[in-house]
């Protein structure tokens, strides 16, 4: 039986987990072709506008057409729990019925537009699935109580402590895997989804995951995000949480890891996980918004500087709602907290990365993406200097990790060539060894 599971030891699977598995765990899924040059964008409706509803959010397709991105992904569209509810109206990963829309945000005939609308302007949807745990008033608790866990007295329980408004699903229970599979393969076949963002994936059976995509796929080609970084999922899943750098980012703000540690991330992704998995790089999301800070909090005057890299290190670049408009507060997650839509740099910024990410084939995701090759500095615990090249394409960027002013030298064959200054245009001639200046958080990016 499933036993219930805190935060602790989940860390610890975690652990467990990733020193287990290597470039060995190869799946015989593959990314959809539409996926390996995109950018990836995490829609909160609730928050989105003043409406929280889909109509609201509808209104600003335009600008997301424009800034480019690829993949909208939708945080849990399903009604929301009432029994035990956080807040006034509660968290989202409640479910209360995985075939229903939360009526706060619409009918489910509005979301099949929605989802005609995005099609048509280019972009795909993905939604976000609780597998793992429903509201205390999903109808599953009254019609099927075996699909849960349970303690010693027969009473259902959560699946940790502090999430007191849900209660744990047993996946040793084969009707209940078959029920899941039957909700996931709904929204598939009657709104043409384009996949899903599993939200604690780890915390279910990795055969379950199988078992469920292999089905989706008899659809269509599906898009799989899971929300866990364990090279084991890449089984089922053709993109997982780089946790690690989004921490070591934080640290190196902080002073106490450094350029060293930053590119030990990257190693660990090459030498750990399968070629064509790819890792969905960040400085924020729904959860690290609320709970851990804005990106202005965390990092500060290296809020930019770390929202480039996202965008040049191998993987996939994720825009939270409101990052774009220089989103510099703490979204609600309980409460109605819409974003303030305003001008700000940080659009100019995305846009102009986001259209790199699509037209140079260095930049794509997983094995079709070129290697990043490190470049020696003299200043090796601030400067970090990388090329990365496919085919005729090819990335030289440089970073000053650090809050003072740099010069130094840099080393190395592969960065030999001329080059386009990213963001003024100018067209410059690099050797085998160069001299630089940057400021504090600064960085440059040429192109070839």
């Amino acid at each position: 039986m499933k036993k219930q599971i805190t935060l602790v030891l989940i860390s610890l699977l975690t652990f467990l987990h990733f020193t287990s598995y290597s470039q060995s765990t190869e799946s015989k899924f593959s990314p959809p072709e539409w996926s390996y040059n995109k950018t990836i964008y995490e829609v909160n409706i609730r928050q989105y506008s003043k409406e929280g509803d889909f109509n609201g959010f509808e209104k600003h397709l335009p600008e997301l057409k424009d800034l480019g991105v690829g993949i909208l992904w939708f945080m849990p569209i399903n009604p929301i729990g009432e029994k035990n509810r956080k807040g006034t109206l509660g968290s989202y990963y409640s479910v209360k019925d995985y075939e229903a829309i939360n009526p706060e945000f619409g009918t489910i005939a509005e979301f099949k537009l929605l989802v005609k609308h995005i099609h048509r302007m280019g972009m795909y949807v993905i939604i976000d699935w609780v597998a793992n745990h429903t509201a205390w008033d999903n109808n599953w608790i009254i019609e099927h109580p075996d699909f849960y866990t349970k303690d010693s007295t027969g009473n259902i329980i959560s699946p940790n402590p502090d999430w007191t408004d849900v209660a744990d699903l047993n996946y040793d229970n084969p009707a209940l895997r078959d029920s899941m599979i039957e909700a996931l393969k709904f929204w598939v076949q009657e709104c043409d989804i384009d996949g899903y963002r599993c939200d604690v994936a780890g915390m279910i059976p990795i055969d379950f995951w199988v078992d469920a995509r292999t089905e989706l796929e008899k659809i269509k080609p599906i898009f799989m995000l899971a929300e866990w970084e364990t090279p084991e999922m890449s089984k089922a899943f053709d993109m997982t949480y780089d946790w690690k750098t989004y921490d070591t980012m934080n640290e190196v703000v902080k002073g106490t890891k450094n350029v060293t540690d930053l590119y030990n991330c990257i190693k660990n992704n090459e030498e750990n996980y399968p070629s064509n998995e790819f890792r969905m790089e960040f400085t924020t999301n729904h959860d690290k918004n609320s709970w851990d800070g804005t990106v202005f909090e965390r990092l500060g005057d290296a809020a930019e500087e770390f929202a480039v890299y996202t965008f040049m290190i191998p993987g996939m670049p994720l825009i939270y709602t409101g990052q774009e408009a220089g989103l510099d507060k703490r979204l609600e997650f309980f409460e109605k907290d819409p974003v303030n839509w305003k001008n700000h740099p940080f659009r100019k910024l995305y846009k102009s990365l986001v259209q790199l990410k699509k037209n140079n084939d260095a930049l794509l995701c997983g094995d079709r993406g070129g290697e990043l090759i490190p470049l020696k500095s003299s200043s090796d615990t601030s400067v970090f200097a990388f090329t990365r090249k496919m085919h005729k394409n090819k990335i030289f960027a440089v970073f000053n990790f650090s809050d003072t002013n740099m010069e130094f030298t840099l080393h190395g064959e592969s960065m030999i060539g001329s080059y386009r200054n990213f963001f003024s245009g100018k067209v410059e001639t690099m050797k085998s060894e160069e001299n630089f200046k940057l400021g504090p958080w600064r960085y440059k990016i040429f192109t070839r």
